[in-house]
C-alpha cells in the first residue's frame, strides 16, 4: 500500500482517496475472489465506481423514491437507471468470477469465499429447502463488496485528514511506533495491544468521524419497552449511532478529537460502552473484525512510512462532512514525506 502513495507524493500535493480505495477494494476482492486486481484494470475501476455510485445513490431523493415506489421507478428515466446498470455490472462480474471458480474448483481445498459457497451449494443440492444457490451467492458477494470497500476507505481518508489537523497527535503515534516496533517488523493486528496510544487514536478516528450516523433498520419482533417507551411488534427502528458516540455523559469532550477518551490515567487503552460505530447485537456490522484489522494495519504502516503534511500555502483543514449514507470528508490534498 505505501508504494503508490510514495509515487503519487513525489513532493507534489495529491488526493489520497484513489490510492486508498484501490488498496481497500483489493482486500475484499482477495477475500471473495481469491485474487487482486491491477489498478489499471478496467473492470476493477468500473467496480469501484459502481460501489461508490450505488452507496451514494441511497441518500439521494431518487434513492428515497425508489424505496417507496420500486415498481414505478423501473419504468421512469433518471439517475436510478444508472444504479440499475451498475448493479447489473457487479452481478455479472461476480457471476463470471464464479464460473471461473467452478472450472478449477476443488471441494477439499477452498481458497476464498466463492469456493466455500460452492462447497455449500454442492452439499445441499438435494435439499429443496436450501437457500444456497448461485443467485444468493452472487448477491452475498455484491453485498460484501459494497459493505467492505467504501466504509473503510472513507474512514482512512478521515484518519489522514485528522493527522493533518493534529500533527502533534501524528508525531506521538510515530514515536510510539518507533519505540515498540522494529523498523522492518511486519505489522499484525495483535500488535495493537502493545500500542495503546495508537489504538486509542484509531478508536477516536472511528468515533469522531461517525461515518454511519444512523445504523441499518431493525424490526421489533415482539412487543417490548425500552427506557420506558413502549415499542410494538413490527415497528421499524433506526438506531441513532450519532447519539451514542457524541453522548456527553460518556465522553469527556465529545465534540473534540481526543484520543484520551480511550486511555486511562496510566496511558493504558480502555474501551467505552458508548463506542458503537459498528452498532451492536445480533445485527452488528458483519465486517467489524475485518474493518478493525484493515484500519489498524493500514494506519500503522502509513504512519510508520510517512509523515503527512498540508500542502504549502494551505493553512487549515475542512473538517465538515458531506451528508450521505456515509459521511464523507470534503476532497482534500496532502503531501507525504518519507520517514
Amino acid at each position: 500500500f505505501p508504494s503508490p502513495l510514495m509515487g503519487a507524493g513525489s513532493g507534489k500535493p495529491f488526493d489520497p482517496h484513489t490510492h486508498i480505495v484501490h488498496a481497500v477494494a483489493n482486500v475484499i476482492c482477495t477475500v471473495v475472489f481469491g485474487h487482486r486486481f491491477s489498478s489499471e484494470d478496467d473492470s476493477f475501476n468500473r467496480l469501484i465506481k459502481a460501489i461508490y455510485f450505488v452507496i451514494f445513490f441511497q441518500a439521494t431523493i431518487w434513492g428515497r423514491m425508489y424505496d417507496a415506489f420500486p415498481w414505478l421507478m423501473h419504468h421512469l428515466p433518471g439517475p436510478h437507471q444508472k444504479v440499475f446498470a451498475y448493479n447489473d455490472f457487479m452481478h455479472n462480474l461476480v457471476k463470471n468470477e464464479g464460473r471461473g471458480h467452478e472450472e478449477r474448483w476443488k471441494e477439499d481445498d477452498p481458497q476464498d469465499l466463492i469456493d466455500f459457497y460452492l462447497a455449500q451449494i454442492a452439499k445441499t443440492k438435494d435439499d429443496p429447502t436450501s437457500t444456497f444457490n448461485e443467485d444468493n451467492m452472487v448477491q452475498t458477494v455484491v453485498d460484501l463488496l459494497l459493505g467492505g470497500t467504501e466504509s473503510t476507505t472513507i474512514t482512512l481518508c478521515w484518519a489522514l485528514l485528522y493527522m493533518l489537523q493534529y500533527p502533534d497527535i501524528q508525531e506521538k503515534v510515530q514515536k510510539e511506533l518507533e519505540t515498540v516496533l522494529e523498523p522492518s517488523q511486519l505489522i499484525y493486528y495483535e500488535d495493537r495491544k502493545k500500542l495503546p496510544y495508537t489504538n486509542a487514536v484509531i478508536h477516536e478516528i472511528l468515533r469522531y468521524s461517525n461515518i454511519t450516523a444512523v445504523g441499518a433498520p431493525r424490526q421489533c419482533v415482539k412487543d417490548t419497552t425500552v427506557l420506558g417507551f413502549p415499542i410494538e411488534k413490527g415497528t421499524i427502528i433506526l438506531p441513532n449511532l450519532h447519539s451514542a458516540v457524541y453522548d456527553s455523559e460518556h465522553w469527556e469532550t465529545p465534540w473534540k478529537f481526543n484520543p484520551s477518551h480511550f486511555l486511562d490515567s496510566d496511558g493504558n487503552f480502555v474501551n467505552n460502552e458508548a463506542f458503537l460505530p459498528f452498532s451492536a447485537g445480533h445485527r452488528v456490522c458483519l465486517g467489524e473484525q475485518m474493518a478493525r484489522t484493515e484500519l489498524f494495519i493500514f494506519f500503522v504502516n502509513l504512519l510508520r512510512a510517512f509523515t503527512f503534511q498540508l500542502p504549502e500555502g494551505v493553512k487549515e483543514v475542512n473538517l465538515d462532512y458531506i451528508l450521505g449514507a456515509i459521511l464523507h470528508p470534503h476532497p482534500y490534498k496532502l503531501q507525504v514525506v518519507p520517514r
